[in-house]
């Protein structure tokens, strides 16, 4: 048991002597007002700022960065969803690739029989939709967008409860197509598509006025797997005409990665430019009427990722701020002592020589008294 006493004993000797904290008496320990304020102030302080800290360090925002594409991936996925004011039977949709080595055709895409015009839900949609194109061009609202996983977007347009009497003047193309992932273009026009010994054409019977019409509506169209929320340029427009139109749009398609605390998702962005030509069927080398789609790949990889404040940084932050508020609060409490000290004390001999009595008057009485007992003594 001494043994063991003796052991414990040496070993907090031991730890005492790492000890870098010294502790003073409580006896020589002497509290004061002024103390006792700037450790409130101090206190204070220190809680609003690591309050501020934590509201910091729960806030996150978006960060773009760009690399050259590694996706050695030669296929491409296109959804398409395009409503036409034309008979189904009249009409095709494709896809060409810019050496024209391959031809996607609309076997591959479903065509259906559907109203032109839209029932008052999927007007209010349509409405919503292009509000959403105009809202998201603002970097706050699009970043608020990116960290809510888009679940405050709008989804796909909803389907008509009730059919009209009459029977269905439009066609609307929907489904997904595989294309080489170089520049191409999607385009719909008069006919449906054929290849004859590499040559890519469209055959069509009727080529009326009624065939002609190419006023469309595009529901969604976009690039790669398709992710539910994510807003394309060309969701919701609407292109409405009288006459033999060519309709083109130019599209820049960028690869992105979106990764954020809640989702990540592999994608395709693109940038649109519109253009629409009225042609002339009688003359030649003015075009056809028809939805042209040209798109060109991007060679750079756009990555989206959402960042924060890592939990040792947080805390390695909290802890200067604390640190350093006391000790900062320490150095000035001292220096501002010391400051009162250094005046008090100039002050003080100025203020002994006005209040101490003149000590002339003091002296003569000594010298009376003094030679009165020389007198007496004598």
């Amino acid at each position: 048991m001494r043994r063991r006493l003796s052991s414990r004993k040496s070993s907090q000797h031991l730890f005492k002597e790492f000890d870098v904290f010294p502790k003073l008496p409580e006896s020589c320990v002497e509290a004061s007002a002024a103390g006792g304020t700037v450790s409130l102030l101090t206190f204070t302080l220190i809680g609003v700022l690591s309050l501020w800290e934590f509201w910091y360090f729960q806030e996150s925002w978006i960060k773009y960065d760009y690399e050259v594409d590694s996706d050695i991936t030669s296929k491409l996925q296109i959804n398409i969803d395009i409503t036409v004011a034309a008979k189904c039977d009249s009409i095709g949709a494709d896809a060409l690739d810019v050496a024209k080595s391959m031809v996607t055709n609309s076997e591959h895409l479903q065509y259906k029989p559907d109203y032109f015009e839209l029932t008052p839900e999927q007007q209010a949609w349509q409405r919503k939709t292009q509000s959403s194109q105009n809202r998201i061009q603002e970097p706050t609202i699009l970043n608020s967008l990116i960290q809510s996983s888009f679940n405050d977007s709008l989804q796909r347009m909803p389907p008509r409860e009730i059919k009209p009497a009459d029977p269905p003047n439009a066609c609307r193309i929907h489904g997904s197509i595989q294309v080489n992932k170089v520049a191409g273009n999607f385009h719909i026009s008069l006919g449906k598509p054929l290849t004859v010994y590499e040559v890519h054409m469209h055959l069509s019977s009727n080529f009326g006025a009624e065939g002609a019409n190419f006023s469309h509506r595009i529901n969604h169209f976009s690039f790669g797997d398709p992710a539910s929320g994510l807003i394309n340029p060309l969701d919701g427009s609407e292109k409405i005409t009288h006459s033999d139109t060519m309709f083109q749009y130019f599209l820049v398609v960028v690869p992105t990665k979106v990764k954020t605390y809640t989702f990540a998702v592999n994608t395709h962005q693109y940038s649109v430019t519109e253009k629409d030509t009225t042609v002339n069927v009688s003359k030649e080398h003015q075009g056809i009427p028809g939805i042209f789609i040209r798109y060109d790949i991007s060679s750079l990889t756009v990555k989206i990722t959402e960042e924060g404040i890592a939990i040792g940084q947080f805390a390695t932050r909290i802890c200067g701020i604390v640190g350093g508020i006391f000790s900062t609060a320490g150095l000035l409490h001292k220096f501002c002592g010391f400051l009162i000290e250094v005046m008090l004390c100039q002050i003080s001999p100025e203020a002994r020589s006005q209040n101490t009595p003149p000590t002339s008057t003091g002296n003569e009485e000594d010298q009376q008294q003094s030679e009165q007992t020389t007198e007496t003594t004598e």
